[in-house]
């Protein structure tokens, strides 16, 4: 008896302490994981009956040493509604919103509202801040509701504005993410709304089976970007100077981890603030790095010759013979200076970026395996997680006329994206292996749990070797010919191209004269990269080469990101440069 008397004592107490252990847990969850969302009832007194409080997950930026910063997150405040049917002195009510909120409203649109006697609720003003909600409040004026409200708020206003996107009303009557990252991860930052208005105790007691993650909870959640506020302010501030200073159309940047995919930083000019929407053009409301295609010109030149080293038509030593011009297909090709250079290696075309040399190695590839080549470098959509990513024009891959391989060969015939050009240079930097490129490293559930996102996906492009030989030549660019070498840095291997590409007329699909869009990019450091950066800027004004337009932009961004992220020098270390 004693034995069968200590055992329910046991089972009791086992009971008894799962039960203190439950209770524990979901209190944990109730005051930690969404505290935040409880504090909210205590304004509960200003909400309006049946419509609840808008209600969404956070995105994140990520500093450096991992501190995560708000990108886009909700600002909590009041509306001013009214009830024409017993507001008895709308004048009196008008002054008390002008005195506290001025030029918000106008007097005519007020006082319209205030005579619709049939209407019981009229929203008249929104997002009044905490002090002035609570002063109107405070007047007790009869047919004015002070209701409070949150609405959804970038801290950063323009910071990256074209990659976080935007919440608004699309075809329903729901607020949801309608550009960027608002709408490729809506699904995991919408909320059901009515997780603020369950009871305590049912909320505590509830669900028991159930305490660690909910259904919901396993997808519901925030996101955390890989941009780095700092970089990604620095990138903005430098494109909107290009802009301003050659009247360009549009000038755009990215750098990344080209071993990784992961983007630190990507903008464009003009942009938007996310704040302020009302006169915003919608056509800045996308990113043109992700959906507007470009021919980049000469920073094709480094895929030309991986592919023609890869593929064993050329190496390193081979030369020709540089005419200065050649006529394919009736079609002529020049230099840009139109000179002759004699027998040249093959490294003198990337280091004096010749057209006639660019030709020369497609013809030597043949049109076989330039089409095997390209096709693996941008017949697919890259994958990255921002809606609308434009697909590449590849027709010229289709044809058999020489002539459209020789242009494709130096940037020209040939448009791709941004975002489509830095992913398939970057498996060069990266030892031929081409990665997924994205703005997002993990997501965050309401369950408090942190989920990593799996980019692990590569595909193979070029040989180790080929990408080695690729990236020397690219790097004699820097040292040798980049500001007439006084670009070269003594601590640290750069690797860099120029392009500079004629703009069509816009009409016949003619080149129009005197009209370019230039191009840069580079990684650093040249045989372990930790960043590879690309810059645009469209149809500069008084300038012709890339060269003046983007070099020192690109260097300043070089030395920035040294200091910055504190990347140690390269350069006299036998195992990291080549002899």
């Amino acid at each position: 008896m004693r034995a069968q008397f200590r055992s329910r004592i046991r089972l009791v107490l086992a009971f008894i302490i799962l039960a203190a252990l439950g209770i524990f847990v979901r209190l944990y969850f109730v005051q930690i994981v969404h505290g935040d969302d409880y504090s909210q009832k205590a304004d509960r007194q200003f909400s309006s009956g049946g419509s609840g409080l808008f209600d969404r997950g956070t995105i994140y930026f990520t500093r450096k040493d991992g501190t995560l910063i708000s990108a886009a997150t909700l600002s909590t405040g009041f509306l001013v509604a009214i009830n024409p049917q017993i507001l008895n002195d709308p004048e009196v009510a008008y002054a008390a919103l002008e005195a506290i909120a001025p030029d918000q409203i106008s007097h005519e649109a007020f006082l319209a509202a205030a005579t619709k006697k049939t209407r019981v609720y009229i929203e008249v003003l929104h997002r009044l801040s905490e002090a002035e909600g609570q002063l109107l409040a405070s007047k007790n004026i009869p047919g004015i509701q002070v209701l409070r409200e949150r609405w959804r708020y970038y801290p950063g206003g323009s910071l990256a504005s074209q990659s976080i996107g935007i919440v608004s009303f699309g075809s329903g009557d729901t607020l949801a993410g309608q550009t960027g990252l608002e709408a490729t991860y809506d699904d995991t930052l919408m909320r059901s709304g009515d997780s603020l208005y369950k009871n305590f105790f049912a909320e505590l007691f509830s669900n028991v089976g159930n305490l660690l993650v909910a259904a919901k909870d396993a997808r519901e959640g925030d996101v955390v970007t890989t941009i780095e506020p700092e970089v990604q302010t620095r990138l903005q501030n430098d494109l909107m100077k290009i802009t301003q200073r050659y009247s360009s159309k549009e000038s755009g940047g990215i750098i990344m981890d080209p071993s990784t995919g992961a983007i630190v930083a990507i903008a464009s000019n003009p942009s938007y603030d996310a704040n302020n929407l009302q006169s915003v053009d919608p056509t800045l409301l996308g990113s043109p790095l992700i959906e507007s295609v470009h021919e980049f010109g000469s920073i094709m030149k480094p895929l030309t010759m991986a592919s023609a080293l890869d593929a064993g038509a050329v190496t390193p030593q081979t030369t020709y013979d540089d005419t200065g011009c050649i006529t394919v297909d009736t079609k002529k090709i020049c230099n840009w200076d139109l000179k002759p250079r004699g027998v040249i290696p093959m490294e003198q075309i990337i280091l004096q970026s010749l057209n006639v040399g660019a030709s020369w190695v497609a013809t030597q590839l043949g049109q076989d395996k330039f089409r095997e080549y390209f096709t693996k470098l941008f017949g697919q959509r890259t994958g990255i997680d921002l809606p609308n990513e434009g697909r590449a024009l590849l027709g010229n891959l289709a044809t058999t006329q020489q002539i459209n391989f020789d242009n494709m060969s130096f940037g020209q015939g040939i448009a791709v994206t941004p975002l489509q050009m830095i992913r398939a240079l970057s498996t060069i930097a990266n030892g031929g292996v081409m990665v997924e490129p994205h703005l997002t490293s993990a997501i965050r559930l309401n369950s408090g749990i942190e989920r990593s996102i799996d980019w692990g996906e590569t595909t193979p492009v070029f040989s180790a070797t080929t990408a080695r030989e690729t990236t020397m030549m690219m790097t004699a660019v820097v040292d040798e010919k980049l500001q007439g070498g006084n670009a070269r840095i003594p601590t640290m291997s750069v690797a860099a191209k120029t392009g500079t590409a004629q703009l069509t007329d816009g009409q016949g699909g003619y080149y129009a004269t005197g009209r370019y869009f230039h191009s840069f990019v580079g990684f650093f450091p040249s045989y372990n990269p930790r960043f590879i950066i690309l810059l645009y800027t469209n149809d500069p004004k008084g300038v012709t080469y890339a060269s003046d337009t983007l070099s020192p932009t690109f260097l300043d961004l070089v030395h920035f990101l040294i200091d910055y992220y504190a990347v140690p020098p390269d350069r006299g270390v036998a195992t990291t440069t080549p002899a």
